[in-house]
């Protein structure tokens, strides 16, 4: 009899050591499967911010990046006025010589009369002016070399003492990067022959 109950207690004892293990390992493969799932979503986390802030730090267009640049302002608001804003959000590639707002207040009074509403066309031709069909780099361009405007006029490059000139108006900060296009950001307005 004592040796039943002996065997009896064995028994209960080794059940009970294997539900304890067998609680224990669950237990540990739950805290496993739970941190597995904390790295998952941590990992997911970090790639939805990556790609997020990678989409940020793409290039604007030329609209989006003007209207971004507190510098040209006043190049926003010509634009607007002469409804040509549209045009540069587009996927059209195209250069843009962009005067800054010193530039702009340097001829205030040509800019009042050009704003505006019945000189819509005249506004339209002098910013046509600064722009080029195609994507232009600032080392593309070449010394006496001669670019077609959107306008119909040529503007002429010259390059002198490290620094690039575009109708006289000297680019101060070229290559602002856009994604479609490129602006070169200038000092000086263009005026064409016909406005």
């Amino acid at each position: 009899m004592k040796t039943q109950k002996s065997i009896i207690l064995v028994a209960i004892f080794a059940a009970f050591a294997f539900i304890v293990t067998s609680c224990g390992d669950g237990g540990k493969a739950a805290k496993e499967k739970a941190t597995q799932d904390s790295i998952r979503i941590a990992d997911s986390t970090a790639r939805v911010k990556f790609v997020a802030d990678s989409i940020a730090a793409l290039p604007k267009s030329i609209a989006e990046t003007a209207v971004n640049t507190p510098n040209l302002s006043t190049l926003v608001a010509a634009l607007t006025a002469g409804e040509l804003v549209e045009v540069f959000k587009g996927t059209e590639a195209y250069t843009v010589f962009a005067p800054t707002n010193d530039a702009f207040a340097a001829v205030q009074s040509t800019v009042d009369m050009l704003l505006k509403a019945e000189n819509k066309s005249k506004l339209q031709n002098v910013l046509k002016y600064h722009v080029v069909a195609g994507t232009v780099k600032a080392a593309d361009l070449k010394d006496g070399q001669e670019l077609t405007t959107l306008q119909g006029e040529k503007i002429k490059v010259s390059l002198k003492d490290g620094k690039v000139y575009v109708g006289g108006a000297e680019v101060t900060n070229p290559d602002v990067a856009v994604n479609n296009g490129v602006v070169h950001m200038t000092n000086k307005v263009l005026v064409p022959k016909k406005m």
